[in-house]
């Protein structure tokens, strides 16, 4: 399970967005930024860069251990 996290395909989020909210796909792709933007400014630097990674392609190696150290920031294990 921890393979979904290491590679996020933008196009496929972008089209999950548009398909769930009725959105334009130059819209929904505005949208995602938008929220991507939001989590990066967020995040410490080190899990940002790892975010970045994954939505490059790239592999991540410890952004599913990343993930799960989010709930630590929302107040939650």
């Amino acid at each position: 399970m921890a393979d979904i996290f290491e590679r996020i395909d933008m196009d496929e989020l972008i089209n999950q967005v548009a398909q769930r909210t009725g959105l334009a796909p130059d819209k929904a792709r505005t949208a995602v930024d938008t929220v991507l933007g939001f989590l990066k400014s967020k995040l410490p630097d080190s899990m940002a860069s790892q975010l970045d990674s994954a939505l490059a392609g790239g592999s991540t190696g410890g952004l599913a251990d990343a993930a799960k150290g989010l709930g630590g920031m929302f107040g939650t294990k």
